[in-house]
């Protein structure tokens, strides 16, 4: 915060032994006039001249802060006797409004930049919302300051299951805990989605760190637990919530159709037990490998278009949030402090007990690059997918990667492979090659046709080991150039015609530089065409990877963004297997969210 200073100097005067001259005349003097003042304005009040709650309501410094539905009822209480005590940024009455607002939607809608917020202040559960929200070309700026509050992920479960677990005293990995909650269904375990909860996320995120750790085959231990927990998904933190059993009767028994045990925030666990009685109680498993942090980063909201007012106020308010009795209001309701410590009673009310490690430092925060990989595996096991894969097979592909002995194909086709580890069987992918002439007059061929990958195929093997074949047999056409308009378009049409409902369809298109063909469509020609052919209730989005430095984002932004796809730049290629499962995420959430 060493950018900011904050309203009304609550630093404390230097208290050193230096001393200053006394000027006693002036303080005299200073002394009479306040009295005078003060001995009017009692005069003024008494009689209904002045009223200091009216001049407070009609200076006041207004704010409105959109919160996380978990904490806005803390927040709002700070703000609400911060209001009644009168406190005062730049010796004005600070209100501040606080709504809650799921942090998925508020991110999404900064990343869309379609609409001016009408908060200046934004508080979400998790920083991982903030490379959401700033992940579009057009996302409304955003000002991270500190955190306010943390929570940790845990497992939480109804005492029949807990019991059934070992709990509370024995304690498991994030790995060992969610193979052996779903050994054998021996726990119904139900979870928010992941891309629309941190908790749902940081939670898988850090079952796959953990089952990394074990070895093996992780990636299908992993994208099987995802497939378990898809099948008991719910939208939201609240939401899960409810869907736990009404009656503890055992692992066995109940109703089939409601969960024992839920991925929860020890906050939201706390919460729920302040509301339930007896057997309604949640018991809470804590990782031993460490559990994430929930931790709440206050944010302001496009501050350069702040007054100063506000913005100095938004400061003065945040500063609150971190004093004492704040601290004290947001422990009440089951917040620990940021740093993740917390008081005994916090955890005991929230399901915890010893010996489970709730007193373990937290987890280290997964990498961005991390998170993206959940979510893209996490799309792809929701909704299978099918995609139509067009790699650029243009001459400069052979150029070498700097710091590497490889091609850029080599690199690719390297990537590739990569990528295609993370696809179920049921997931379809097909393979498309590109450059100038390169079948007759046409620019595109295609290689392995669109199929699932688990299908057998002529010969044996299976139709994802015929592509992965494929992939390594790319090569550069020598004089080719990129031929990527006439490409796009003929993919696009191609996915469009066989294309299958109830899953996610795309096109993803690799390219190393700008259309070079200048006997086909015209770019403005092109997005017309595509614009014209997109259909709604059958979207089928451009997912197009620019690779490489003299590749053109923009270009393949402004051509995908007219399908519901987007445009995506990666200088190294060993980055596209990321990239792919991001950009999959990202268009799959929202042909989702599209078909609600």
């Amino acid at each position: 915060m060493g950018r900011h200073s904050l309203p009304d100097d609550y630093a404390r005067r230097d208290g050193g032994g230096g001393s200053r001259p006394r000027r006693r005349r002036t303080v005299a003097l200073a002394t009479m006039v306040v009295l005078a003042v003060a001995a009017g304005t009692a005069v003024a009040v008494q009689g209904g001249l002045l009223s200091f709650s009216e001049s407070c309501e009609d200076s006041a410094v207004r704010l409105s802060m959109v919160a996380s539905p978990d904490i806005a009822p803390a927040v709002h209480a700070v703000a609400d006797q911060a209001r009644k005590d009168g406190v005062r940024s730049d010796g004005r009455c600070l209100y501040v409004q606080v709504v809650a607002r799921d942090s998925y939607k508020v991110a999404d809608a900064l990343s869309a930049g379609t609409r001016t917020p009408d908060y200046q202040v934004w508080l979400p559960d998790s920083d991982l919302w903030l490379d959401r929200a700033q992940g579009g070309g057009n996302s409304i700026p955003i000002t991270p300051e500190d955190s306010i509050a943390s929570s940790p992920v845990t497992l939480a479960l109804l005492p029949s299951a807990a019991k059934t677990l070992g709990w509370p005293r024995k304690k498991y990995s994030w790995a060992e805990l969610t193979a052996s909650a779903t050994e054998s269904d021996k726990v119904r375990l139900g979870a928010a989605d992941p891309a629309r909860s941190a908790t749902g996320l940081l939670a898988l995120t850090s079952i796959a760190a953990s089952s990394d750790e074990q070895g093996g085959d992780s990636d299908t231990r992993v994208a099987a637990t995802a497939k378990l927990l898809a099948q008991r998904m719910s939208d939201g933190d609240t939401q899960v919530l409810e869907t736990l059993a009404q009656d503890d009767s055992g692992a066995e028994g109940g109703n089939p159709q409601r969960n024992q045990a839920v991925l929860l925030s020890e906050q939201a666990a706390f919460a729920h037990n302040a509301a339930s009685a007896g057997s309604g109680k949640l018991d809470l498993f804590y990782p031993k490998d460490g559990t994430p942090l929930l931790d709440y980063p206050y944010t302001l909201v496009n501050e350069t278009k702040l007054s100063t007012d506000e913005s100095r106020a938004a400061l003065r308010f945040m500063t609150l949030l971190g004093q004492e009795s704040a601290r004290h209001t947001l422990a009440e309701r089951g917040f620990r402090a940021t740093d993740g410590t917390t008081g005994e009673a916090v955890v005991a009310s929230a399901g915890g007990r010893a010996p489970q490690p709730y007193a373990t430092p937290s987890a280290v925060p997964p990498s961005t690059e991390a998170l993206q990989e959940t979510l893209g595996m996490w799309t792809i096991t929701v909704q299978s997918a099918r995609l139509t894969t067009v790699v650029d097979a243009s001459g400069s592909m052979a150029t070498i990667v700097p710091g590497r002995n490889q091609s850029r194909m080599d690199v690719t086709k390297a990537s590739l492979i990569q990528a295609l580890d993370q696809f179920t069987p049921n997931d379809e992918i097909g393979l498309w090659e590109f450059a100038t002439t390169l079948d007759g007059d046409k620019d595109y061929r295609t290689l392995v046709p669109t199929a699932r990958l688990g299908d057998p195929v002529k010969g044996g093997g299976t139709h994802r080991e015929k592509l992965a074949a494929a992939f390594s047999a790319l090569q550069p056409v020598p004089n080719g150039a990129t031929g990527l308009y006439d490409t796009t378009l003929a993919a696009y049409k191609a996915a469009q015609a066989t294309y299958v409902k109830g899953k996610f369809n795309a096109v993803v298109i690799l390219t190393d530089g700008s259309n070079q063909d200048y006997r086909s469509i015209s770019r403005s020609g092109l997005i017309s065409e595509l614009k014209r052919l997109a259909d709604p209730e059958r979207p089928v989005p451009l997912l197009a990877i620019a690779v490489g430095p003299e590749a053109d984002r923009e270009e393949v932004d402004e051509i995908a963004k007219v399908t519901g796809g987007g445009g995506y730049q990666v200088t190294d290629p060993a980055d596209i297997q990321a990239v792919i499962l991001q950009a999959v995420m990202t268009a799959g959430q929202s042909s989702l969210d599209a078909q609600e």
